[in-house]
């Protein structure tokens, strides 16, 4: 493993421009001002002919950039996004998290398993988050360490797991330098923020702090710095850099802080919903949104939307890096979130663990080889897909536990594969605190055109997405009995699958709404 560190010297004020000089002459350039900047000339070709040649003839590399609280309509403002990634790639339109909750989705991510396999129940111990993950021992088993053994070289750039390395109260505590199996190069996050960071660089902790070490910009010159690494070797790459926007309390660059001025939030039909009495109760609980509540909305709203626009500079430097290496034809790119949020839907403001729409729907977006370009794929999949997805793209092997599928045959030019699952498991766990009384604990079916979900109350829902995408009609007590004792059962065999038998559940075919026809 390399001890090699990604940036400037620990405590040290620095300016994003040092940041990029400390990279060293190999690496491309950060974005100047509020524009992309220029980036460093590329290397001739004969430095990467021989090394790419050898590349494009065997694997791919692979680049995920993981967003937190990032909603599916946030991507509009992101232009490099939409021109780099959305006009040239695929965009899943009924793409799902596993479990609407930070250190529980990641989990997911990292083991292409359902919530109630991996067993990360919350985002914070001892029942979830980084404590509850190491203290399981999945570390020793994660796509890192699939795609390490396939001979990647791997690199984690930004967080992890929520609490990493440790919280005040974890039992099983590890040294903030703790670097987990499976990755070659680690810039973990021990201490979040936007201006005020610690990373774990290879084993040593180093602290940016104030103007010109924006935590975006710093993870933006990390990986540019890693592809100009790495990329000449000829050995595959598996990178994922994960920036903390748009979570809040979201703070973004001084350069953006006058960006998007007049943006609210967005006023769908269910914004501060009038009538919620065919809601479960906790949703009845919620009185309805106040002046100065939707004036805060609109606030954190464009703040969060600000902090984006330098995640659309980190993408367009690092296509940029890519495309001067020479590998941007053999990388896929995938963007994603690890789960939504909601800004007043449904009366519900700053919050997740919901079943609906603004929380559960994730953009993914992905862009590499033979991915037909601007094409918008509509089948149902979710995050338990993501590791056994990269792990067919390297060619690797997945242990027996995963229950995801990989997405690879969606992403080629044919139809979508006849078994392809028609709904999609997502997860809620809530236990007996006060806050998990206000949420209770749930799960759902989530298929292209319904949202079924059973709460731990007893308590149910169903939507018609087709006539009724703003989830306004809780169809629950007058749906045919037939029907929804058939969704019931659907649901009760993914709860309850592991591994090969949650693909299984997947390719059943579900009930068939009454008086319509419904496909995947």
């Amino acid at each position: 493993m390399t001890s090699r560190r990604f940036s400037a010297g620990k405590d040290r004020p620095i300016s994003r421009r040092t940041v990029v000089q400390s990279l060293g002459a190999g690496s491309l350039g950060l974005l100047a001002s509020c524009g992309r900047g220029a980036a460093a000339s590329p290397a001739p070709a004969s430095v990467y002919a021989d090394a790419i040649g050898r590349q494009q003839r065997s694997r791919p590399n692979i680049i995920l950039i993981l967003l937190d609280d990032l909603r599916y309509d946030d991507v509009s403002v992101m232009p490099a996004v939409q021109s780099l990634l959305v006009d040239q790639g695929a965009s899943f339109s009924n793409y799902m998290t596993t479990t609407p909750g930070c250190a529980p989705a990641r989990a997911s991510i990292l083991r292409g398993q359902y919530q109630h396999n991996h067993g990360v129940m919350r985002s914070q111990g001892p029942v979830g988050g980084f404590e509850r993950f190491h203290a399981l021992g999945h570390e020793r088993s994660t796509v890192a360490t699939w795609l390490q053994d396939a001979g990647y070289t791997t690199a984690l750039i930004g967080k992890y797991l929520n609490h990493y390395p440790t919280d005040d109260k974890a039992t099983d505590a590890v040294a903030a330098t703790y670097r987990p199996p499976g990755w070659d190069e680690w810039a973990g996050v021990t201490d979040e923020g936007y201006y005020k960071i610690e990373v774990n660089e290879n084993g040593q902790l180093t602290r940016y702090r104030g103007e010109g070490q924006y935590s975006t910009d710093v993870f933006a010159a990390m990986a540019v710095d890693f592809v100009a690494r790495t990329a000449p070797t000829g050995q595959p790459f598996f990178l994922n850099v994960a920036p903390r926007a748009p979570h809040g309390p979201a703070e973004p660059a001084t350069r953006h802080l006058s960006a998007l001025a007049g943006t609210i939030a967005p006023r769908p039909p269910s914004y501060n919903e009038a009538d919620v009495s065919d809601k479960p109760a906790w949703v009845q609980a919620i009185p309805p949104l106040s002046d100065e509540q939707i004036a805060q909305l609109d606030e954190y709203h464009l703040a969060r939307l600000r902090t984006l626009l330098a995640v659309d500079e980190l993408v367009a430097n690092l296509v940029e890096a890519l495309s001067n290496a020479g590998v941007l034809d053999s990388t896929y790119i995938l963007l994603t979130s690890d789960n939504g949020y909601h800004l007043g839907e449904h009366r519900a403001s700053l919050e997740k663990g919901s079943p609906y729409e603004e929380v559960i729907r994730m953009p993914l977006l992905v862009r590499g080889p033979d991915v037909p370009a601007g094409r918008t794929i509509e089948a149902v999949a979710s995050h338990a897909d993501l590791a056994p997805t990269f792990a067919a793209w390297a060619g690797a092997s997945t242990p027996g536990f995963v229950d995801g599928r990989s997405l690879a045959p969606l992403l080629d030019r044919g139809p979508i594969p006849a078994d392809w699952r028609e709904a999609v498991l997502i997860e809620h766990y809530a236990d007996r605190t006060e806050e998990s009384k206000k949420q209770p604990g749930f799960s759902t079916l989530r298929g292209k055109d319904f949202t079924y979900v059973e709460y731990s109350t007893g308590e149910r829902e169903l939507y018609d997405l087709r006539q009724d995408p703003y989830q306004l009609d809780n169809l629950a007590a007058t749906a045919d009995p037939a029907y929804m004792r058939g969704l019931s059962r659907a649901l009760a065999s993914r709860v309850t699958c592991a591994g090969e038998a949650c693909r299984t559940s997947d390719a059943a075919r579900l009930p068939k709404w009454p008086g319509r026809e419904r496909g995947v």
